[in-house]
């Protein structure tokens, strides 16, 4: 592709042909104007940088910030840096004064808060007062605009960062849970920002066209072999357990890890929101990546059509240009919006604030991408070879005179049938992992679905014969009706791979009984296990049974252990640290 006049040497020009020639036009075009325009980027005065060491510190929940941290120090090493990456949990803030070079990357978990691994050392850094005037950073912030505090742990950091004196040589970006083309701009802009110095023959001789990997960029379409409804009849539930082929994808996974699915909203769903909108389906539109789409078609398969935030309601109102939706985003009507965000989705409005309807490019500008849904994996790969299962639960309920459901949930029970393929990748979550002795106790706390990935970790125990006791927490609703996984329980029970085994069923009786419940009841042997070295285990629901659970074990911590709340805190703070209390909350 490149003429023999061009003033490259004869491997350079065959690296660059076979790089250039595997690029599509839209990244030719990129690649040209970067070219062009890179070298009027305006500059900081800065200091100058140290010899290249760069580190990418990194506070996660669910593995993406340790993900993007990793592609960050291996772009950073292709660009010259002396490039490594250090986990917030591993990290003191005095630690940063010795980094000239640095680039953040965390996630926001739940309303604002920082990631569990990184709760110690966010709170460390906001209080401390070292000075870091010879650090040069940016920061990278993950997070999800269907919450009010979008980005805040990110948004913290980077504050406080400039506070201590630090420079900034790149803007902080805000990554919604689309994260993906953020991510490449704005480690692009770092890394070009701090400057390294690399042969420009060096790099292009070192490329290579990229073999088909599949993950988030491009999901495997798993065929699914098996879906099964878990509860009995008479259940006001439905769980259902999903069985995916992976045969030929090259996706693997570990026990704790989660799957991704890509889903698609229902039929139903979209109608309604194209009536509301007063328009067909079949008007046109240009997506970010310029090319024409049927709007029916984007809105079933590309957008989150459902999920109300500020951000979206902010969209419409300028789309809409209703007075009485600024009134409501106005900065002293916050309550009145958290009131309204509650139980609405974008469909309700849209009929509220533009009754009479929106153009086709208007609509699918109010939308953000239609993000891939995690669940925790239910499977080991040694008792399943080639296949991910998954525990899912269909979410369907009222809220302000309509019918909602789950988009993923109700995507898998209802439009998905067995010999259908549906987009998936494996997200690793290295926060929630098995003890590499075998022979250590564990204890798992799994309510609902929650239960997903301790029948993995069983049955990964069971298959490496390992010795080390197995303690199962489980619950639901009713015993008849809702014991997920009921006769494999007892089979491991009976084999002896599962020592014991506690259940709570809330409503098989007059009062509610819940696994935070069954666990203050077996307090001293419990104790006793934390005091042999069991790790402690918690997967499900975030809101109210992880902090019932927590607040459980630390009146257990304080009562068998004699010690004060302080001293039970640390304590579970030190199982924390040393990664004998984990947990998968959502």
């Amino acid at each position: 592709m490149l003429p023999e006049h061009a003033p490259f040497h004869p491997d350079q020009r065959r690296a660059l042909d076979s790089l250039i020639a595997s690029f599509d036009p839209v990244q030719r075009g990129w690649l040209s104007g970067f070219l062009a325009s890179s070298k009027n980027c305006p500059t900081e005065a800065m200091p100058a940088p140290a010899a290249g060491k760069l580190v990418v510190l990194f506070g996660t929940e669910s593995g993406n910030s340790e993900s993007l941290a990793d592609r960050a120090v291996k772009e950073a090493k292709k660009r010259g840096f002396q490039a490594s990456m250090r986990n917030m949990a591993e990290c003191a803030p005095a630690d940063l004064a010795g980094m000239p070079n640095l680039l953040v990357i965390v996630s926001t978990w739940g309303d604002g808060e920082p990631p569990e691994t990184a709760t110690t050392f966010y709170k460390d850094f906001m209080a401390c007062d070292t000075s870091l005037a010879d650090v040069r950073f940016s920061v990278c912030a993950l997070g999800d605009t269907s919450y009010e505090k979008f980005c805040q742990t990110g948004k913290d950091i980077d504050s406080k960062l400039q506070v201590l004196g630090a420079h900034r040589v790149a803007a902080r970006q805000d990554c919604d849970v689309d994260f993906e083309e953020d991510f490449c701009g704005w480690l692009d802009r770092a890394l070009t920002a701090l400057a390294p110095t690399i042969p420009a023959a060096q790099v292009f001789a070192t490329a290579t066209v990229p073999t088909i990997e599949y993950g988030k960029k491009t999901p495997y379409s798993a065929e699914l072999l098996e879906s099964v409804l878990l509860n009995g009849k008479g259940s006001i539930k439905e769980t259902l357990h999903l069985e995916f082929s992976l045969a030929g994808s090259g996706l693997k996974y570990e026990p704790g890890d989660v799957l991704a699915v890509v889903p698609r909203n229902a039929p139903d769903v979209v109608q309604a929101l194209l009536a509301a909108a007063k328009l067909t389906g079949d008007e046109e539109i240009i997506t970010k990546s310029s090319t024409h789409r049927r709007l029916a078609d984007a809105l079933t398969s590309d957008l989150d059509i459902t999920a109300l935030s500020k951000a979206v309601l902010t969209k419409l109102a300028e789309a809409s240009e209703s007075s009485e939706l600024r009134s409501l985003l106005a900065e002293d009507s916050k309550d009145r919006l958290k009131m309204y965000l509650h139980g609405r989705e974008i469909v309700d409005a849209i009929e509220e604030f533009a009754p009479s309807g929106l153009p086709a490019d208007a609509l699918a500008g109010i939308f953000r991408k239609l993000p891939p849904r995690l669940y925790s994996i239910a499977s080991c790969p040694l008792t399943h070879p080639d296949e991910v299962h998954l525990t899912v639960a269909a979410v369907r309920y009222q809220a302000h005179g309509r019918q909602r459901k789950g988009v993923c949930s109700t995507y898998l029970a209802d439009l998905v049938k067995p010999g259908d393929k549906v987009p998936v990748f494996v997200q690793p979550n290295k926060n929630f992992r098995l003890p590499a002795d075998g022979s250590t106790p564990i204890i798992m706390v799994g309510p609902g679905t929650g239960i997903a990935p301790f029948r993995s970790f069983v049955e990964h125990r069971a298959a490496l014969g390992n010795t080390g006791k197995n303690w199962l927490f489980m619950g639901d609703q009713h015993y008849l009706y809702d014991f997920l996984y009921q006769l494999e329980w007892q089979d491991h029970l009976k084999s002896g791979v599962l020592s014991r085994l506690d259940v709570a069923f809330s409503r098989d009786q007059p009062e509610k009984i819940y696994v935070q419940h069954r666990i203050k009841e077996r307090s001293r042997h419990l104790y006793a296990w934390l005091e042999e070295g069991a790790h402690f285990y918690v997967c499900g629901d975030a809101t109210h049974m992880a902090h019932d659970v927590h607040e459980a074990l630390l009146s257990i911590v304080q009562t068998e252990g004699s010690k004060s709340r302080e001293a039970a805190e640390a304590y579970l703070e030190d199982l924390k640290k040393s990664k004998r209390y984990q947990r998968d909350v959502y």
